[in-house]
């Protein structure tokens, strides 16, 4: 096995105040004791170096408790998005594709009832007019009904004209444009373009290989609710783009320290510094999302930022206004922040309601925040 990318170092070397490093974990481990989510993984990292990375608790419950471990691999849920995104990106700077290209430029089909004009920015920034469309989940094994499903969604208002989180929806239809694009499955682009590059390829999955499903945590959620995403070998192994992911937290901590490396993690180049801060740039400004609560997201071409408003997500009241991440639902956030060089990523296998998910998650990241000197 290759050595992770990221080498190790002491917090207090890379200027980290020990008292709130203390009280994160002491919250955390609260959390699992209290049985608020069987386990969870935090790491830390800055100026391309680990500084914490920490394991809690159960991978899974039934049919008996296994303990998680440090190569446990953890469902990203909506940090997908960013991994699809990145695939994106990258057809971007080839110059296969531009921004503001309509989708039906390469899937003519799914310009179908009134979708002709959507862009591929609108996809991006959650603006495309879909939010709760979905594909059949026999398309998940079978990328030609996938195509099929994506271009007969259905408008539920006019693109452009609200912010409304395209849970699913949306990265599909990314997805489907990567394969009209490349000729190739887009879980094979976003392995080659942008995870095996960065050396991450043990520990991030878009399409979990069969031979690492052991490795991978259950999901859970509240009794009686209906968690999005299952445990099943088929659900693993469809690496859906905008909610299917699976990795390691110092995995999605290394591919933000690559992000605040200006598309560079150690040798490797794998974009450019305008790339990086066109795509973290704030589209959205103080628009509200209406799938969010109404909160200003501050959407950019993947990530979103912590802008200047009082509510935010995942990201942390504390943190920088140009700090940006992404999270996955009722369950985990990984973020990058540009003042400090420092990214972070907690992750958990428990889908949890609000008001306690989010309350729970500004307070950890806020607990980060205040360890940076």
């Amino acid at each position: 096995m290759k050595a992770f990318p990221l080498p190790e170092a002491n917090p207090a070397e890379l200027g980290f105040a020990a008292a709130p490093l203390a009280r994160l974990d002491a919250l955390i481990t609260r959390h699992i004791a209290e049985g608020r989510y069987p386990g969870a993984q935090i790491a830390l990292a800055r100026r391309g170096r680990l500084v914490l990375c920490k394991t809690y608790g159960d991978a899974s419950l039934a049919p008996s408790r296994q303990a998680a471990r440090d190569d446990t691999l953890w469902l990203l849920f909506s940090n997908t998005k960013i991994l699809t995104m990145a695939a994106i990106w990258s057809l971007i700077e080839e110059g296969a594709i531009s921004i503001n290209d309509p989708v039906a430029e390469y899937i003519p089909e799914f310009a179908a009832r009134g979708k002709g004009a959507i862009t591929l920015f609108q996809l991006a920034t959650h603006q495309a007019g879909f939010p709760s469309a979905n594909v059949s989940r026999e398309a998940w094994a079978d990328h030609a009904r996938m195509r099929a499903d994506v271009c007969d969604f259905s408008l539920e208002w006019t693109p452009g004209s609200r912010v409304h989180y395209h849970g699913r929806s949306a990265h599909f239809t990314l997805a489907m444009v990567i394969e009209a694009v490349t000729g190739r499955d887009y879980r094979d682009e976003i392995r080659d373009r942008v995870i095996a590059p960065l050396g991450l390829g043990d520990e991030l999955f878009v399409g979990v290989p069969e031979k690492h499903h052991g490795r991978c945590a259950d999901i859970h959620g509240p009794e009686g609710s209906e968690v999005p995403g299952e445990n099943t070998a088929a659900f693993r192994a469809a690496g859906l783009p905008g909610s299917g992911g699976y990795g390691t937290a110092r995995a999605m901590a290394a591919f933000y320290q690559m992000m605040l490396g200006g598309g560079r993690l150690n040798d490797v180049r794998l974009f450019s510094p305008r790339l990086v801060d066109f795509v973290t740039r704030d589209f959205t400004g103080d628009r509200g999302d209406d799938g969010m609560a109404g909160i200003s997201m501050h959407r950019g071409l993947g990530p979103h930022s912590r802008g200047l408003q009082p509510l935010i997500r995942g990201l942390g009241s504390l943190a920088h206004p140009a700090c940006f991440g992404h999270g996955g639902v009722g369950s985990s956030y990984c973020w990058g922040d540009p003042a400090s060089g420092v990214s972070f990523a907690y992750v958990t296998n428990f889908v949890a309601p609000d008001p306690w998910h989010s309350a729970r998650l500004d307070r950890i990241s806020n607990l980060v925040h205040a360890a940076i000197d």
